[in-house]
């Protein structure tokens, strides 16, 4: 019997030195502009400086992270002549309807300065009492889409 206790203790404890490692990533510091090649050749440039200020990290680094790629594949070609954006807030509201993650910002596309408010609602699933971080981060990511469409419409394309 103690042979089957010091095995369960040395599973756990590699189970928790794997975990461990495989999260020590998520906590980095973000820089405030983060340029990507759009497929049509201009820059994306993302500034999450505000919203550092605003929610700090590591949601401002999952935008930094998130948001590039999302532009590139949404706004596709008619991205050639550069796009910038600037998150000014981003809120993640307690769910469904009555309460939408939300995400503002200034997008600046070919000299046109556009205001973009995009919005995502988010439901629960017990999935996320275990793994808060990663829901957290989906979220944010879904965030990122939607504020790509809401853009590409603004645009008109």
């Amino acid at each position: 019997m103690p042979g089957d206790v010091f095995t369960r203790r040395a599973a756990l404890i590699g189970l928790a030195a794997f975990a461990s490692a495989g999260l020590s990533g998520c906590n980095t510091t973000p820089t405030a502009v983060q340029p990507v090649a759009a497929s049509g050749g201009g820059p994306i440039d993302v500034d999450t400086a505000p919203l550092v200020a605003y929610v700090g990290n590591p949601t401002a680094g999952w935008v930094q992270q998130s948001l590039p790629g999302a532009l590139a594949r949404v706004l596709g070609p008619s991205a050639a002549g550069g796009v910038h954006v600037r998150v000014d807030t981003l809120y993640l509201g307690n769910g469904g309807p009555g309460d939408p993650d939300r995400m503002r910002g200034v997008a600046t596309v070919g000299g046109r300065t556009i205001n973009v408010r995009a919005v995502s609602t988010y439901w629960p699933t017990p999935t996320d009492q275990a793994l808060p971080e990663q829901a957290l981060q989906g979220r944010v990511q879904a965030l990122c889409v939607a504020f790509a469409y809401r853009l590409k419409r603004k645009l008109g394309h």
